[in-house]
């Protein structure tokens, strides 16, 4: 009917990580560093490291794959593919998710980039698309792998994983408000240039110009008649390092004149944040496992008002509000995210460093990648130039009719 209100949000979310994992306490026996830095100071536990056959691609398809088989792919005209840690300056990495799925040829494929911001401007693109045409889905992938150099301050947030949306009308899980609020502003708080395989990070001026952008797209989403904060029931924020959710709450609280105590926002927070504190940073995926944290934990959130805060270093930042849908438990996959955070394999430092340092021929050559992954997607090897990926023994069949829980 013409002016009929549609809602349109997330569908269903996922999220996949890597095999390996380095917990901070094995990093704090090399490093000197007492292991309550890394615990209390940063909130981390430990860091999801990939296997020399597990990269963006492989994480994204993985995750790509439960959406697809739970959901089928006929009304999927678009697949948006966001990642600062791309693997080619040309080709979208969604095309070899594409290839790996078997989806069918009619649907757009595009890549995005702007730090971790890339996976809210794809949500945000998908939503309009589905605004203008109810009847298609987008699907969402946001896969990243952090990297630092060893040694750096950076070093302990590094982190893995890729989340996985389906942007739909009448959605499941919850529904996307239409305002939001946005600040952008250029700074070299963090960046990497094409020559390098690590990120550089001015490490003060990225928490200020963090929370910069958060007071500006906070007044800017008020002043576009977003929800007052009393109206919003917790908040999601991206988290590099999960103590930065915390520095931002507290930031935003006091900005708008609430009471900004420790233990209050301890306990408001803490739902969000369980997966990334076990992950590490997983750039543009760290704001939607936050909020698969979120919906899985024991809080009820039926009908509640949440928030999303998204940064993208550089900087691009957004805050926007959506309403989580009544019934929203039955759609979870809670099982499946606990299993990819407990069944990693922890690996010591020595090995954690020596797959650091190995990296992939550029020149060209035959390079043939060992297995290791058990996960259903693998990265093969290179051949010219050429990147070769293949699905493995525990891969999903071809994509057929839906199944789970009802579309």
């Amino acid at each position: 009917m013409p002016g009929e209100h549609v809602p349109v949000g997330i569908h269903d979310l996922t999220f996949t990580t890597t095999s390996l994992q380095l917990t901070h306490t094995e990093l704090a026996r090399h490093t000197g560093v007492p292991t309550a830095k890394y615990h209390q100071g940063i909130g981390q536990r430990a860091m999801s490291i990939p296997a020399p056959d597990e990269d963006i691609v492989t994480m994204a398809a993985h995750a790509a794959a439960a959406v697809v088989d739970r959901h089928g792919a006929d009304r999927i005209r678009t697949l948006l593919f966001a990642t600062e840690t791309s693997i080619d300056q040309a080709k979208a990495g969604g095309l070899y998710v594409h290839s790996l799925l078997g989806l069918p040829p009619h649907l757009r494929v595009v890549e995005l980039k702007q730090a971790c911001y890339g996976a809210t401007a794809a949500l945000q693109f998908a939503t309009a698309l589905v605004h203008r045409d109810p009847d298609q889905q987008v699907l969402v992938l946001a896969s990243d792998i952090a990297r630092y150099d060893p040694g750096s301050p950076g070093e302990p947030t590094q982190g893995a994983a890729a989340a996985a949306f389906l942007v739909s009308a009448h959605p499941a899980l919850l529904e996307i408000h239409p305002s939001s609020g946005l600040f952008t502003r250029e700074v070299m708080d963090f960046w990497r240039p094409n020559y390098r395989t690590t990120a550089l990070v001015d490490g003060r001026a990225s928490v200020n110009a963090y929370l910069d952008a958060l007071t500006g797209a906070w007044n800017d989403h008020q002043a576009r008649g977003g929800a007052p904060i009393q109206k919003i029931h917790t908040i999601c924020y991206h988290q590099p390092f999960t103590r930065m959710a915390h520095k931002a709450h507290h930031h935003l609280l006091q900005h708008a004149g609430l009471p900004a105590g420790p233990q209050d926002i301890a306990a408001a927070l803490a739902p969000t944040t369980a997966y990334n504190e076990q992950l590490g940073n997983s750039y543009t995926a760290s704001l939607y496992i936050a909020l698969a944290a979120l919906l899985d934990s024991d809080t009820p959130l039926d009908g509640e008002t949440v928030g999303l805060f998204s940064y993208g270093s550089g900087s691009v930042a957004e805050f926007l509000t959506a309403t989580i849908r009544p019934g929203y438990r039955q759609h979870l996959r809670t099982d499946a995210h606990r299993v990819a955070v407990t069944h990693r394999r922890p690996v010591t430092y020595e090995a954690y460093r020596t797959l650091h340092t190995t990296t992939l021929p550029t020149d060209g050559s035959t390079h043939a990648t060992p297995t290791r992954t058990p996960g259903p997607y693998r990265l093969a090897g290179i051949d010219g130039h050429r990147r070769r990926y293949e699905a493995t023994t525990s891969a999903p069949g071809p994509v057929t009719a839906p199944s789970g829980p009802p579309q």
